[in-house]
């Protein structure tokens, strides 16, 4: 616990920092956590039997990276997203060539990698552009949201959880740990909503209902992944968290559907 803890204050600490240093450090930041998450994406799902393209799905997700960067800043590069089609194209090429035993499946882990990390990253980069210039207030606030909803759900789930949630993804996750985590995550939009004014209490509310929700389907999803894998931690680079897609799981999905909502809504 102590460990999980120290681990827990120094990285949530170079998260704040990303993104109150501004806009320049932001971008810098989750370039290379973007990168790093999708490294230990292509560890994990590597094996004997499945051999992704590592080198091909690092530059398919630094360029799609890349592209929400342009996209956030207001100037979309679109030959950048032309660039991407020759990419994938050359990952069906280069399997050809690699006389492997599941090349479809080797293909379509290679694509999937990119999509599942470095699009949710993205998407997250555009928040704190979503009135046009730099402002931490929307990026920040969800990270708020998704931290208090995995606080919620760990107390809750740990003192009155009896009811399984989804056993056969995830045996410890229960619904009171889940409506836990979704009452702590609505005290803390309300209490966001007096400091964060970019929102009104109805909207803040919205985002961490989304939040809560989403964020329970992302780690119940990353949790059906390592158990397709038999693995229990995505990695090791968290001491006492595993590794940075356990870090993540819940942002993935809360982090489009957060964005998508402010931006039609």
């Amino acid at each position: 616990m102590k460990t999980r803890a120290i681990t827990a204050f120094f990285f949530g600490t170079a998260m704040l920092a990303s993104l109150l240093l501004g806009e320049t450090v932001f971008l810098t930041f989750y370039l290379f956590l973007s990168m790093a998450t999708l490294f230990e994406y292509f560890r994990l799902v590597g094996s004997e039997q499945y051999t992704p393209q590592l080198p091909l799905g690092i530059a398919l997700g630094t360029l799609l990276f890349r592209i929400f960067s342009s996209i956030a800043q207001g100037s979309l590069e679109y030959k950048l997203l032309a660039l991407c089609i020759p990419v994938v194209i050359l990952i069906y090429i280069v399997e050809l060539y690699r006389k492997t035993e599941k090349p479809f499946q080797n293909i379509a882990l290679t694509i999937l990698g990119p999509v599942y990390v470095v699009v949710p990253f993205g998407l997250y980069l555009c928040l704190a552009f979503l009135d046009g210039t730099f402002n931490f207030q929307y990026p920040l606030g969800l990270l708020l949201l998704i931290w208090a909803n995995d606080t919620g759900a760990y107390v809750f789930g740990v003192k009155f959880g009896k009811n399984r949630l989804f056993e056969r993804h995830s045996p410890k996750k229960s619904w009171e740990g889940f409506f836990g985590g979704l009452f702590i995550t609505l005290v803390a939009a309300g209490i966001l909503s007096q400091y964060f004014t970019e929102l009104n209490l109805n909207n803040w509310l919205i985002v961490g209902l989304i939040a809560s929700v989403a964020g329970t389907f992302g780690d119940l999803t990353e949790s059906m992944l390592k158990r397709s894998l038999n693995t229990k931690d995505s990695g090791g680079l968290l001491p006492g968290h595993g590794g940075l897609l356990d870090r993540f799981d819940s942002l993935f999905f809360a982090a489009p559907l957060v964005y998508f909502y402010l931006l039609f809504f």
